[in-house]
């Protein structure tokens, strides 16, 4: 099987911070495997802006080894990375002066009726500054789009600050806020599994769903972005975006239709029903956790204050909350969240368990029956899994199992699983919001968020220790066990 290939409208992706990580790791290999895929036109091109003094010839050798590091060996034949290459051009920009932007509006107008996609590949307090130039020099008009990473924001007032900054230059809906978890194959399959069977939707309320976990969980520390980590953590990095995302996701009304606006109403609306965290202290409902010194699959590993190179740091490394929608569908459905660096494993999942069956008609040698589980794996291996009980095959009686039915994506459909970016970049050339975040959607997050930061920020109490290579501290297990449940680790 192929996967289908829907031509893009010529544009133009600027991209600001080309030097940076985002720009190696991500940008230019997804762009790569969507020319190889033969998507994008032939008047597509690449302006990559950096403040540094590299020229077109340093840039397009940092540019080609990006493809090589980043896309393997047998998706990168040397026609497609010559003719990708030929799409590049490089100029030299300051965010913060005018330098270069008399370059860089010359050069786009030497490529006009192209859509003009400016990505800030930066940190949120260049998207300001950015955009006023963008306006000032006269390239925010006509059909031109922003794209903005996260985070957007510190807290609730950074995040209007940044909101009123982008909106004075550009409008609403040439706004594209980029969550690339939004874009992962296995999130879209979550809607396309609730809103497309008529199997989950009557099932997917309280009367049927005992409890939600969320898990997003990294073996590795925070490597070379101890800097940017550190004023952060694991509440801001993924909680407020991915994770709460991810919860919309699962609890949102079908909307009526499946348009940027519709889904992202509904998507409001969870956020808006979050039940208020009324003591971010209590181990009760929230645990934050700091790793230690560990082992990890290649051997020891160090703490986080000494990848830090501080003596001490109250930033959180891990984080479980016990959250609650507050609404008809949901009412009394626990949803546990939890992310972390320096856990076991690296996995992404969500597990809906559903509610036991009332009465067991099997007599005790059959065994225990367990409650089924729908497990929606976003990585490593993106997948679903639907967890029932069988009979366990052979004479003798009856024994149940459990077991699960599997659907690889990889295995399923027999093609290359597409990067998010893939996606989310040419959503935004063809004007598709719906994978991306409006604004009210982030503020409504940030809402949630604030009180337990200022909870925090008020308490002398540091994050829990925990060992490095394992799941957490010891009350995260807790947080769940009080409840009668347990983490599924794995998700199975």
């Amino acid at each position: 099987m192929t996967s289908r290939v829907i031509p893009v409208a010529p544009f133009v992706l600027v991209v600001f911070g080309a030097t940076g990580d985002l720009a190696r790791r991500k940008l230019l290999p997804a762009m790569f495997q969507r020319d190889a895929a033969g998507q994008l036109p032939e008047a597509a091109r690449i302006i990559a802006v950096a403040r540094g003094r590299t020229d077109q010839a340093a840039y397009l050798v940092q540019a080609r080894k990006a493809i090589e590091t980043h896309v393997p060996a047998h998706e990168r034949g040397e026609e497609v990375v010559a003719r990708f290459m030929g799409r590049i051009s490089y100029i030299a920009a300051e965010a913060e002066s005018d330098k270069g932007w008399v370059e860089l509006k010359a050069a786009l107008a030497a490529l006009s009726g192209c859509i003009n996609v400016f990505y800030l590949a930066t940190g949120p307090a260049l998207f300001g500054p950015i955009c006023e130039r963008l306006g000032r020099f006269g390239l925010s008009g006509g059909n031109a789009r922003v794209v903005v990473e996260k985070p957007v924001g510190k807290d609730g007032a950074s995040a209007r600050a940044l909101n009123e900054a982008i909106g004075r230059v550009f409008p609403e809906e040439r706004v594209y806020r980029i969550d690339h978890y939004l874009g992962k194959e296995t999130v879209q399959n979550l809607m396309a599994l609730r809103f497309a069977n008529g199997l989950f939707e009557p099932l997917w309320n309280a009367a049927h769903i005992d409890h939600v976990q969320i898990t997003v969980a990294e073996s590795l520390g925070v490597e070379g972005r101890a800097g940017y980590y550190d004023t952060a953590g694991a509440l801001r990095d993924m909680v407020q975006n991915h994770i709460l995302q991810l919860l919309c996701l699962v609890a949102m009304e079908p909307p009526a239709r499946l348009d940027a606006d519709s889904v992202r109403d509904e998507k409001l609306k969870v956020l808006r029903a979050l039940k208020p965290i009324a003591d971010a202290l209590s181990s009760h409902t929230v645990v934050r956790g700091q790793y230690r010194a560990g082992a990890a699959a290649g051997g020891p590993v160090v703490g986080y204050l000494d990848e830090l190179g501080a003596g001490g740091s109250a930033t959180e490394t891990f984080v479980a909350i016990k959250a609650e929608v507050e609404n008809w569908r949901w009412a009394g459905v626990p949803f546990y969240l939890r992310t972390g660096k320096r856990l076991a494993e690296r996995v992404s999942d969500i597990v809906i368990t559903f509610r036991p069956v009332p009465h067991s008609v099997f007599d005790e040698s059959a065994g225990p029956i367990e409650p089924n589980r729908l497990v929606i794996r976003l990585q490593p291996d993106e997948g679903v899994q639907l967890w029932l009980m069988i009979k366990d095959p052979g004479p003798g009686g009856m024994r149940l199992r459990k077991v699960p039915m599997d659907m690889s994506f990889a295995t399923a459909f027999g093609v290359r699983n597409p990067d998010a970016y893939e996606r989310l970049v040419l959503d935004v050339v063809r004007g598709n919001q719906t994978l991306f975040m409006r604004r009210d959607e982030v503020e409504a997050a940030w809402a949630w968020i604030d009180p337990i930061l200022d909870a925090w920020s008020q308490a002398a109490e540091p994050p829990k220790p925990y060992t490095a290579g394992t799941w957490g501290p010891s009350g995260s297990i807790a947080l769940i066990e009080r409840d009668g449940r347990t983490w599924m680790d794995g998700g199975a």
